[in-house]
C-alpha cells in the first residue's frame, strides 16, 4: 500500500485530486498539510488516523509516506515538489509544472537524479476522444500533422478574481498558463511531443478593471492577463495558432484543439469529436461513437500515476514535456512584452 500525503487542500484538491487518490486501491492518504490553519484539519477529520499538518517539510520528512501530491496555488509547485523529490518521494503534481522554466528544469533534474516518478495532470490526455484520434495518429491514419490550431476562450469566466489566480507573483500568469497548459498540451502529445523552437504572442488585459453590475470595480489584485494569443512553431516544421481568454466578447464558451494532416484532420470542439478525410475522391466528415470513458480525466491520471510508481506502465506524461511546456508559456508572456517573435 503506498502512503499518500498531500499538500494543499483547496478546491482542486476536493473535487479532482480527492476522488482520484480514493479511487486507488494499492494508495491511501496518510496525511494534509495546508498552509492555512485549520484547512488541513477540516480535512483530515473525515479520514479517521490521517495526520495535518501547516508546514509540508514536516510532512515530507516522515519516512513512511511514499507519495507527495500538489495541489497548491502554482507558485509553491516547484518548491514542494524538489524538496520532497529529494527526500525520496514520488510526486503528483497539479498543472501547471512551475512558474518559470528555471524551477521546471530543476524539477525534471531532481527527479532524474533521484530516480523517483514526477509527473504533473495532464488529464485532457484522458478522455474518449484524445485516446482515440492519438491512437489514428501514432498508427499514421492522419498523416503528417502540420497545422494545428487550439484554445480555451470564456465569454465571462475569471477564476477568483482578486486571489491567487489574477496574482501574477502567485499564479506565473491568467488564462494563458491555467487554461493553455491543457489544450496547447493535448495539441503536443496528439502531434507526437515535438520541440517547440519559436513562439510569438500577444496579451491583453481589458476586463480586470471594469465595473460590476453595480458600478464598482472589484477589490483585489488582477495584475494578469484575461486574454492570450500567439503562434508556435515546430521542430518537426509543424505549427499550431492558440488562443486562451477568460473574458472576452464572443458568443459562447468553447474548448477546442484540431490539426490538419495530409492524410485527414479532426476537429474536438467542447469534447466533440469530427474527423476530415478522403476517400476515391470523395470527402468524407466522420463522427465517431464513443463510449464515455469509464473514469474521471482527472481519476484516470492519478491511476495512470500509481501504474508508473509500481512499475506495470511506461508514464505517458514526463518532466521534459513539462519544461517544454513552461518554455512555450514563458516565451509567449516574453514575446508579448517585446512585441516579436521569441526564438526557444
Amino acid at each position: 500500500m503506498l502512503k499518500v500525503g498531500v499538500v494543499g487542500t483547496g478546491g482542486i484538491f476536493k473535487w479532482a485530486h480527492l476522488p482520484g487518490w480514493l479511487s486507488v486501491k494499492e494508495a491511501e492518504i496518510v496525511a494534509f498539510c495546508d498552509a492555512f490553519p485549520g484547512a488541513a484539519e477540516a480535512v483530515a477529520k473525515d479520514y479517521p488516523g490521517t495526520k495535518a499538518y501547516t508546514d509540508y517539510r514536516e510532512m515530507i520528512a516522515d519516512p513512511s509516506i511514499d507519495i507527495i501530491g500538489i495541489s497548491t496555488p502554482n507558485l509553491f509547485h516547484s518548491e514542494i515538489a524538489i524538496a520532497a523529490l529529494r527526500q525520496g518521494k514520488h510526486v503528483f503534481c497539479e498543472k501547471p509544472d512551475a512558474v518559470n522554466p528555471v524551477e521546471a528544469q530543476k524539477m525534471a533534474d531532481a527527479a532524474r537524479e533521484t530516480g523517483k516518478v514526477l509527473m504533473t495532470m495532464r488529464n485532457n490526455r484522458f478522455s474518449s476522444e484524445a485516446q482515440f484520434v492519438k491512437r489514428l495518429a501514432e498508427q499514421g491514419k492522419l498523416g503528417d500533422l502540420y497545422m494545428g490550431r487550439c484554445g480555451w476562450i470564456r465569454r465571462r469566466g475569471i477564476p477568483g478574481r482578486g486571489g491567487w489566480f489574477t496574482t501574477k507573483e502567485l499564479s506565473g500568469g491568467g488564462p494563458l498558463i491555467d487554461l493553455g497548459v491543457h489544450m496547447i498540451d493535448l495539441a503536443m502529445w496528439i502531434g507526437g511531443n515535438p520541440k517547440p523552437v519559436t513562439v510569438s504572442g500577444s496579451t491583453y488585459r481589458k476586463f480586470a478593471d471594469r465595473p460590476d453590475a453595480s458600478g464598482n470595480v472589484p477589490a483585489g489584485t488582477f495584475d494578469v492577463e484575461d486574454l492570450a494569443a500567439g503562434f508556435i512553431r515546430f521542430d518537426n516544421g509543424a505549427s499550431l495558432q492558440i488562443e486562451f481568454s477568460w473574458a472576452s466578447n464572443v458568443a459562447a464558451e468553447q474548448k477546442f484543439l484540431e490539426w490538419r494532416g495530409t492524410e485527414g484532420g479532426f476537429s474536438l470542439i467542447n469534447d466533440k469529436l469530427n474527423l476530415f478525410t478522403e476517400t476515391d475522391g470523395v470527402l468524407l466528415d466522420q463522427q465517431p461513437h464513443l463510449e464515455t470513458a469509464q473514469l474521471p480525466q482527472h481519476t484516470a491520471n492519478i491511476r495512470h500515476f500509481v501504474e508508473v510508481v509500481l512499475g506495470r506502465e511506461q508514464p505517458i506524461i514526463t518532466p521534459d514535456q513539462g519544461v517544454d511546456m513552461i518554455k512555450i508559456l514563458s516565451a509567449i508572456y516574453e514575446s508579448a512584452e517585446l512585441g516579436r517573435e521569441v526564438r526557444l
